[in-house]
């Protein structure tokens, strides 16, 4: 398995951009899907983002279309998430998720490997 961490949650003002990052340790990372899902208080885990493993097939939740960008890094074992034109909704606890998988998956049960999540609080 994939060992992960997230970071760059934090407090933001609604309208404005958080980046997180999640940085991957462990086996080839480059072999991995990578997702983005959170959670917020009382609620099931959602997903976000995904990615597939080469960066060149990405899917979005509709929630968050058009202002989200998910990318990743091999050479860093990195992926990103960028967060533009913030909502209270978006207000949650994200985590970054490795499959092992060719396809892009959207379903967290099929994920292997989970960080341990970063708070992001949009304050309207």
């Amino acid at each position: 398995q994939v060992q992960l961490v997230e970071s760059g949650g934090g407090l933001v003002q609604a309208g404005g951009s958080l980046r997180l990052s999640c940085a991957a340790s462990g086996r080839t990372f480059s072999m991995y899907s990578m997702g983005w899902f959170r959670q917020a208080p009382g609620k099931e885990r959602e997903f976000v983002a995904a990615i597939s493993r080469s960066g060149g097939a990405t899917t979005y939740a509709d929630s968050v279309k058009g202002r989200f960008t998910i990318s990743r890094d091999n050479a860093k074992n990195m992926v990103y998430l960028q967060m533009n034109s913030l909502k209270s909704e978006d207000t949650a606890v994200y985590y970054c998720a490795a499959n092992s998988r060719i396809v892009v998956i959207t379903t967290p049960y099929e994920y292997d490997s989970w960080g341990q999540g970063t708070q992001v609080t949009v304050s309207s």
